[in-house]
């Protein structure tokens, strides 16, 4: 037999054998991952039907909250800096889904724009209302500047910046004159909550918790170079093991980075270790990972962090008996609340047997499949109406939030077109160089949660 022949035996073999050794399930794991595929492509298309309903066609501002009652439909005709920012993402995240095309993203995108270089702010920094018809301040709600709520839009531009080559230069414009200078405590190294325009005060308290959702703001502040980078290191992981009234006391050791003593303690639910958040909620822990590659670059930190929280949000509701998971602040029938799971809080918020859905897609990336269990398990508690799924339901009563809110809509398609579409957000804010330059601050830290 000539080597030829001896090859393409050899050859014919190796082909059979493939064939005998791949898994039968294969084709079926295949053809279940394209249904929820489907499933989460027609999720988004109702989702970001809210946005195209809800907002003003003259301004590009998106309304605040939608409620069904049995009254009618109330519209909350208000906005924030969060809510502009999740109608700029999830407008890109659709065009990317395949929703809408790119031409109509970015005439609607220009709308908005056009608006924020109108608006009033104080250091290039966003009110924390605005009317959405006209886009005045709403002054009787106060004149609050938001650390957290403005990093989001920062975030939403950096965002539209990259993935439109023809409105870069506005965003860049917006994005330059966002000052977070005055926000910040040297002597701390810490944010402040906040500025009040009106009394010329900055907040009392400090954003001190890392593992919280204002981390957006401190990553695009010493990208941007408004603060030092050593910022990064002088929050919290956990707080101090003598602050005796947080709800566990820490273990860890303290460890030092850029010459900065970071205590990287951690606390134990479950059998897992895990960094806690201030409330225990989901999106405190996981709405910036729908911007910053935390899962790709923290793998020893916020990444395994991310998953650490998505598992014991999991095996929480799975102890109270409850038939879904995620915990989060969100919408209830007569108003807005706070819910997490008390021991994944150094303060921790109460469940109240209340569960929303945007935790659930804030998952997609660490628990796929338990995704999928939760979204029908939420359709059978009757969660999904015109524009996706309501915001809350309570476990115990099974009343529901007939309610729609800009932020929590946002969180939910942004998160399936990532999942979709190999995060493709967290690409486009990473691809700027305010998203780029602290990546290794993403990548240097451990968690003491191995």
């Amino acid at each position: 037999m000539n080597k030829v022949r001896i090859v393409s035996v050899f050859l014919m073999f190796s082909l059979l054998a493939n064939l005998f050794v791949t898994p039968i399930a294969s084709a079926g794991d295949m053809e279940k991952n394209h249904v929820f595929e489907t499933k989460l492509k027609a999720v988004a298309k109702k989702t970001y039907k809210y946005f195209r309903h809800h907002t003003d066609p003259n301004t590009g501002l998106t309304y605040d909250i939608v409620r069904f009652t049995e009254e009618g439909k109330e519209e909350a005709t208000h906005t924030s800096p969060t809510n502009i920012a999740m109608y700029l993402m999830s407008t890109v995240s659709a065009q990317e889904m395949g929703i809408i095309t790119e031409k109509k993203a970015v005439k609607r995108i220009k709308v908005t724009l056009d608006t924020l270089e109108e608006l009033e702010t104080w250091n290039g920094l966003y009110y924390n209302w605005y009317n959405t018809e006209d886009g005045s301040v709403k002054t009787d709600w106060g004149q609050f500047i938001s650390q957290v709520d403005n990093g989001w839009l920062t975030a939403g531009l950096i965002v539209v910046g990259q993935a439109y080559e023809e409105l870069n230069e506005q965003t860049s414009r917006l994005v330059d004159a966002m000052n977070y200078t005055p926000l910040y405590d040297p002597e701390v190294g810490q944010f402040r909550g906040g500025f009040d325009v009106a009394t010329g005060e900055l907040t009392e308290h400090h954003y001190g918790m890392f593992y919280t959702e204002p981390r957006i703001t401190s990553y695009i502040s010493i990208g941007k170079g408004d603060v030092p980078q050593d910022h990064w290191w002088k929050m919290y992981r956990t707080l101090p093991k003598e602050w005796d009234w947080q709800s566990q006391i820490p273990e860890g050791e303290n460890v030092e980075y850029d010459g900065v003593t970071v205590f990287e303690g951690s606390y134990e639910y479950n059998g897992l270790k895990f960094v806690p958040s201030w409330g225990g909620s989901m999106f405190e822990g996981l709405m910036p990972g729908i911007v910053l590659k935390e899962q790709e670059l923290g793998t020893e930190a916020l990444g395994l962090n991310n998953q650490r929280h998505v598992e014991l949000q999991i095996a929480y509701a799975e102890e109270k008996g409850y038939p879904a998971w995620g915990f989060s602040p969100a919408a209830t029938p007569t108003g807005y609340s706070e819910f997490g799971v008390p021991t994944l809080g150094t303060s921790g918020y109460e469940d109240h047997a209340t569960v929303t859905p945007h935790a659930t897609f804030l998952a997609l990336d660490y628990a796929p499949e338990a995704v999928q269990k939760n979204m029908k398990a939420l359709k059978k508690l009757k969660m999904y109406g015109k524009y996706g799924f309501y915001d809350s339901v309570n476990m115990e009563t099974g009343e529901i939030a007939k309610a729609y809110l800009a932020l929590d809509q946002g969180m939910i398609i942004v998160s399936i077109a990532n999942y979709l579409e190999d995060g493709v957000i967290r690409d486009y804010f990473h691809s700027d160089p305010i998203g780029k330059k602290p990546e290794e601050l993403l990548e240097r830290e451990v968690f003491s949660i191995q």
